[in-house]
C-alpha cells in the first residue's frame, strides 16, 4: 500500500510546491516606456487684416476686328507698306488703292449732266416769268391761271433733274473715294488677302484688321466670386475697377494693369457664370511708347489670368494650406506641449492661405510642419515660435492672394 501512494505523495507535493512558488514570488520590474516627443514647427497666431481676391481667366481678344470688303470693283494700283500681317497703321492711314479711271470718267460725265440740268432749269425758269407776264396781260389774277400756263409743272421737273444729277455726282465721287482703302481707326492687320495687280470685284474679301487702341478680356465670375467681391456696380456705372493680368510671353511671366469696366448683364447658361469685361490700354505700345506695354506687349490671344481685389477682413487668422489637416482639422500645441486636433471652417482660400475668423484664439499656437498621421494628445517638440505677420499683404502685398 505504501508503494502504491508514494507517486501520488510525491506529485501531489510537487502542486503543492508550485503553487507556493507562484503565490510568493517577487513583483517583476518594469521599465518605464520612454514617451518620445515629435519635433514639429509651429507658429503663434496673430489676427491679421486679410484683402481677398478673386482670380479668373480669359483670352485677349480686339475690341474691333474688321473684315474688310471692297466696295468697287478695279485692279489693285497701290498697296501700303504697312498692308502685311502684323503691320501696324493709323488712323485715316491708306491701305490699298485700286484703278479709280473708270469712276473718275463715271464722275466727269455726271457733272457734265448736272450742268446740262441746270441750264434746263435755267431756261424753264425764264419761260415760267414769260407765261406769267403773258397771263398778266390778261387782266385776270394770277391765282385763276392754269398750272400749265405758268409752266410750273415743266419748271418742277427740271428742279428735279439737277436734283438727280447731284445724286449721281455725288454718288460718283463716292466711287471715287472707294477706290482708296483707308483705315477706320489705329490697328494692325491680322490677314491680307489681295496684292499689286490683282483684280478685285466688288464684294471680294481684301484682308482683316483689329484695333490696337485698347484690347478686351472676357472674364467669367461664379456666385461665389461675386460675394468676395466689394460691388461691381460702380464699373457699370463709369467707375473702372482697377485689376492686374499676368500672362507668359516668351517663356517668362509677364504682368500688366487692366480695368475692370462693364459686365454683360447676363448669367451664362454653359457653367452660370457672369462675364465681366477687362480693358487694357495700348496692348502693344504703338500709342505711348513710355507704357508698361511698350517694353511687354500683349498680344492678342494671350491667355491671361486676372487678379481682381476683392473685400476686406479685419481681425482673420491667416492659416497656411500646408497646416490644414483632412476634415477642415488644425493640429495645435497645449500649455504641455501636446497635440490637440481642433475643427474649423475657413471662409476664404487662396493658393497659400486658409482665412478664418472663428474657432481658434489669438496666440494659439499651430503646427505648420509635416507630422504623418496626427494623434490626439502625442507630445511634441515645438521647433519654432514666431507668429505670422499683423497683416497678411504684408507677404505678397495687395491683390495677391488667388483663389
Amino acid at each position: 500500500m505504501n508503494r502504491k501512494l508514494l507517486p501520488i505523495a510525491i506529485v501531489g507535493a510537487a502542486v503543492v510546491i508550485s503553487i507556493a512558488m507562484n503565490l510568493f514570488k517577487p513583483a517583476s520590474v518594469k521599465a518605464e516606456a520612454p514617451d518620445t516627443a515629435v519635433a514639429v514647427k509651429t507658429v503663434i497666431l496673430h489676427r491679421a487684416q486679410a484683402v481677398l481676391s478673386i482670380e479668373s481667366q480669359g483670352t485677349v481678344a480686339a475690341r474691333t476686328r474688321t473684315s474688310l470688303i471692297s466696295e468697287v470693283s478695279g485692279r489693285v494700283l497701290k498697296v501700303s507698306r504697312n498692308f502685311v500681317v502684323g503691320g501696324t497703321f493709323n488712323k485715316g492711314d491708306l491701305l490699298l488703292e485700286l484703278d479709280p479711271t473708270d469712276y473718275e470718267v463715271a464722275l466727269e460725265q455726271a457733272n457734265a449732266n448736272l450742268i446740262s440740268m441746270n441750264a434746263q432749269l435755267t431756261f424753264e425758269q425764264a419761260r415760267a416769268v414769260q407765261a406769267e407776264k403773258e397771263w398778266g396781260m390778261t387782266g385776270r389774277p394770277t391765282e385763276e391761271a392754269p398750272l400749265l400756263a405758268l409752266r410750273k409743272p415743266y419748271l418742277e421737273e427740271a428742279r428735279a433733274n439737277v436734283l438727280q444729277a447731284e445724286a449721281e455726282v455725288k454718288q460718283a465721287k463716292l466711287k471715287v473715294s472707294r477706290a482708296s482703302i483707308r483705315a477706320p481707326y489705329t490697328g494692325m492687320v491680322a490677314a491680307k488677302a489681295v496684292d499689286i495687280g490683282q483684280y478685285v470685284a466688288v464684294g471680294a474679301p481684301l484682308g482683316e484688321t483689329f484695333a490696337i487702341d485698347f484690347a478686351e478680356v472676357r472674364l467669367p465670375l461664379t456666385k461665389r466670386d461675386l460675394s468676395m467681391m466689394n460691388g461691381f456696380l460702380k464699373a457699370d456705372k463709369g467707375e473702372p475697377l482697377e485689376i492686374r493680368l499676368r500672362g507668359s510671353i516668351d517663356g517668362s511671366d509677364k504682368e500688366w494693369p487692366a480695368e475692370l469696366v462693364r459686365s454683360e448683364g447676363v448669367i451664362s447658361e454653359q457653367n452660370r457664370a457672369l462675364y465681366v469685361v477687362a480693358q487694357v490700354d495700348d496692348p502693344y505700345g504703338a500709342l505711348r511708347s513710355s507704357d508698361i506695354t511698350a517694353k511687354s506687349p500683349l498680344l492678342m490671344g494671350t491667355f491671361v489670368t486676372a487678379i481682381i481685389g476683392g473685400k476686406t477682413i479685419d481681425d482673420a487668422f491667416a492659416i497656411p494650406r500646408h497646416a490644414m489637416l483632412q476634415g477642415n482639422k488644425v493640429a495645435l500645441v497645449d500649455d504641455e506641449q501636446r497635440l490637440h486636433l481642433k475643427v474649423v471652417e475657413p471662409i476664404f482660400g487662396d493658393e497659400e492661405f486658409y482665412y478664418l475668423t472663428g474657432g481658434l484664439e489669438q496666440g494659439d499656437e499651430i503646427i505648420v510642419s509635416a507630422i504623418g498621421v496626427p494623434i490626439e494628445g502625442m507630445r511634441v517638440s515645438p521647433d519654432n515660435r514666431n507668429g505670422l505677420p499683423d497683416s497678411v499683404s504684408d507677404i505678397k502685398g495687395d491683390f495677391s492672394h488667388e483663389k
